[in-house]
């Protein structure tokens, strides 16, 4: 493992709920969600904005990548814990590949604060 992937994250995967007559919904019931530890990877800081008007609000912007020849099971409905802070996965998961292989995977990672 290089330095530059010696970060740790947790993968939080929520079931979609069901509603009263058992059909899955679109909202995602986080309450039951899976964690899935994963070493190997880089978190580095993206970016920040910062809404003003009624209510005050801060995003953050996080950028998780792999090292070299690694594919994540990472979706853009999951959560990554890292560092005390649970982000948002932002927009879909980069799957760079190279020669039909993935090369690495790239994903954007947000935290919304106030608000």
């Amino acid at each position: 493992m290089s330095i530059l992937t010696a970060d740790s994250v947790v993968i939080v995967r929520a079931p979609l709920k069901t509603d009263k007559y058992g059909n899955p919904s679109s909202v995602r019931d986080w309450a039951s969600a899976t964690r899935t530890p994963v070493a190997g990877v880089s978190v580095q800081p993206d970016g920040s904005a910062e809404a003003t008007g009624d209510r005050t609000s801060t995003i953050t912007g996080w950028r998780l990548m792999t090292a070299k020849g690694r594919d994540l099971d990472l979706l853009r409905t999951d959560r990554v814990e890292f560092d005390g802070m649970t982000l948002e996965v932002d927009g879909k998961v980069g799957r760079f590949r190279m020669g039909g292989r993935v090369h690495h995977v790239e994903a954007r990672l947000k935290e919304v604060s106030g608000g």
